[in-house]
């Protein structure tokens, strides 16, 4: 570029073109920096958001009780019994303290340290951010023997806050509705809302949390309800995640206490899986890639009891080391601790990076699990039995892996002799289907573009890994083929279970399976496989559910496809009334992708263009633990009981 270029750019580039956001334009313009994504996510996002305030008031002794109300427009009203948001005239800002906390991002009660020692939500700017990202907004503040309220549109408030009557009770009505312009979807979900008052519930235990939803009605004639009281707290969530377990000690292990002014709670139990479940908290935000809380509990515990199981003489016949995974196989835990001033890595509080954290959890996991163990002998002993054989697994596993790796080498490419790869080599374009079956994946191999996606037929079901021991899962043909296919390599000398992505070779991988029973069956043991030991597959956006159609409706030489059952029926209706043969209809359900030609396989369920995939994320870590192990551990009431509580939702094959 030559210097007149650069003159001419620099008078093209001015102060005019500097844009000044001012008070919550900017998270109206964008909004995911604040909440992470306008989708379903975000949209909840706002709902946690509003009742991270109330929770903070229950932290600092003020409110037991927390009501969430779905409305039929779908717009939401938290309602809490704590002191009410101050409305009184804010000096600084010359206008009313809930004005202040509705509309100025960083205002809050949370930084001064006098109104809360602890606190969630997003760091001063969350109930603002809902107000902003509302098309409509209003709060009732009950307060002082007076009745306050203040209404907002797109985060503006409409008139001053005005005084409306008197009032018996105290605290804070808040109720939004979430700006349609803004949000991709704007239909909330009851069962998402459920999971995190449930959660809330156990992290603070005797406060009572109830959600209500107006759109629905039960057998009763009833709005859909749940209350959500925890009396025992962490020991309870330990029941809860653990319920469809085989349990290895009667009763999970408790640990309370505070140190260096962190109140920690710890539970922990162990069962007779062979997966880890921990699950960390901090101020009731899910860390779930944990941080130095975490860190100081492995440390902790894994000290404690290699101590403990030295000093009983229980290690003398092992024949090689114990890692800290093994102390930590078939271990569900949760570690929960309340920080004064957290420090996170990220705007999303994914990871807690306070260095005195680590050392106040180390220290009461240390004193307080020692403790236990010299006093409950019995249930010690289960538990160094059950790590030196993770221990022995461990040790099996490794020589199945190192196994794999010397196949691989031997035979040069490494990659599984049904794969049909694309001749792209950058990962970022390419996507490997994962077909059941080789007649689907045939006909999948000559649907597709060739110069981007790749096909790995699947022979059957792949093992069911919820159930099966660490060298078990490397000794499986079908698994050891998806690790090859992709390019990644698990466990490490520190973390048997460990993944390697740096040699990842797809970023879309496509779970496609028929579309009936056995083919959801095949697709869940895949994702089990995946959430198990490919979490990070998941965690960075990689991992998808094709969507073939259920039936295909043909009139003389025009073809149309349904994927629900409402869509046959539309395209049915279309087409006329009387019976379907008598118009010349001819209506297919396909019960396998190889009933599809190629032409029709890339038409509905594989080109780009004109595709539906569905993206796996993971909404809640604790809620995903707890149905993987039900759907697949060995615990049959519970899953007969999920069955049959949602079986009307579900299609039967015939």
């Amino acid at each position: 570029m030559n210097i007149e270029e650069v003159q001419k750019g620099q008078a093209a580039y001015t102060a005019d073109n500097i844009q000044v956001l001012e008070g919550l334009e900017a998270v109206r313009m964008r909004p995911a920096m604040y909440i992470g994504d306008i989708s379903s996510r975000g949209l909840h996002h706002l709902v946690y958001e509003v009742v991270d305030n109330s929770i903070d008031e229950a932290l600092a002794g003020y409110c037991t009780e927390i009501d969430v109300l779905i409305h039929p427009e779908n717009s939401i009203t938290v309602k809490d019994n704590g002191r009410g948001i101050p409305v009184d005239m804010h000096e600084k800002e010359g206008r009313s303290a809930l004005e202040v906390v509705m509309t100025v991002l960083h205002a809050g009660g949370k930084f001064d340290k006098g109104s809360y020692k602890v606190s969630g939500g997003l760091h001063g700017v969350g109930v603002s951010c809902v107000n902003a990202l509302s098309s409509y907004m209003s709060v009732h503040v009950h307060r002082n023997g007076h009745e306050y309220l203040q209404e907002y549109e797109c985060g503006k408030p409409v008139a001053p806050v005005a005084q409306i009557g008197d009032s018996k009770t105290h605290g804070t009505v808040t109720h939004f509705r979430p700006d349609a312009s803004i949000f991709s979807v704007t239909e909330y979900d009851f069962a998402i809302l459920c999971n995190r008052l449930r959660e809330l519930a156990f992290l603070n235990k005797g406060i009572r949390l109830t959600i209500t939803d107006l759109r629905e009605n039960n057998e009763n004639g009833q709005p859909v309800s749940e209350t959500f009281l925890s009396e025992n707290g962490l020991e309870d969530f330990i029941d809860y995640l653990d319920a469809n377990r085989e349990k290895l000690i009667p009763k999970p292990i408790c640990i309370e206490g505070e140190k260096n002014g962190i109140p920690i709670e710890v539970a922990m139990q162990y069962n007779t899986s062979f997966s880890e479940n921990i699950h960390s908290y901090v101020n009731n935000i899910n860390t779930h890639e944990g941080g130095t809380h975490l860190a100081g509990f492995r440390r902790g515990l894994t000290r404690t009891l290699k101590t403990y199981a030295e000093k009983s003489g229980m290690l003398a016949k092992l024949k090689f080391d114990i890692n800290g995974d093994d102390f930590r196989e078939g271990l569900t835990a949760i570690i929960s601790v309340k920080v004064a001033e957290p420090q996170f890595e990220g705007q999303t509080k994914t990871k807690l990076g306070n260095n005195e954290a680590m050392g106040s959890v180390d220290s009461i996991i240390s004193e307080l699990l020692a403790h236990y163990l010299e006093e409950n002998p019995r249930e010690a002993k289960l538990i160094v039995d059950k790590v030196i054989l993770a221990a022995t697994a461990r040790h099996a596993a490794r020589k199945a892996r190192e196994l794999v790796q010397r196949k691989n080498v031997l035979s040069g490419s490494g990659l599984p002799g049904k794969l049909a790869d694309c001749s792209e080599n950058d990962a970022s374009l390419c996507e490997l289907f994962l077909v059941e079956g080789d007649s689907a994946g045939g006909t999948a191999k000559q649907g597709r573009d060739r110069r981007f996606q790749a096909i790995l037929p699947l022979r059957g079901k792949i093992l069911n890994v919820e159930k099966a021991m660490q060298h078990k899962i490397f000794e499986s043909e079908e698994i050891r083929h998806i690790f090859t296919a992709l390019g990644v390599s698990i466990g490490t000398d520190e973390d048997s279970k460990a993944l390697n992505m740096e040699k990842l070779r797809y970023h879309k991988v496509v779970i496609m399976t028929d579309a009936d029973v056995d083919g959801s069956h095949i697709a869940t043991l895949i994702l089990t496989f995946f959430y198990r030991y490919m979490q990070p597959l998941i965690e960075n956006g990689y991992v998808y559910i094709a969507t073939p159609p259920l039936y295909s409706v043909k009139k003389g030489n025009t073809m149309r496809y349904a994927w629900t059952e409402e869509d046959r029926q539309r395209i049915v209706d279309e087409w006329g009334s009387g019976e379907s043969e008598a118009r010349g209809l001819h209506i297919q359900r396909y019960k396998g992708l190889g009933e599809m030609n190629e032409v029709q396989l890339w038409e509905t369920t594989m080109d780009p263009d004109r595709r539906t995939l569905r993206q796996v994320t993971i909404e809640n870590g604790t809620e995903a633990d707890r149905i993987f192990s039900m759907l697949m551990g060995d615990e049959v009431a519970p899953r007969r009981e999920f069955i049959e509580r949602n079986a009307r939702y579900a299609n039967i094959d015939a």
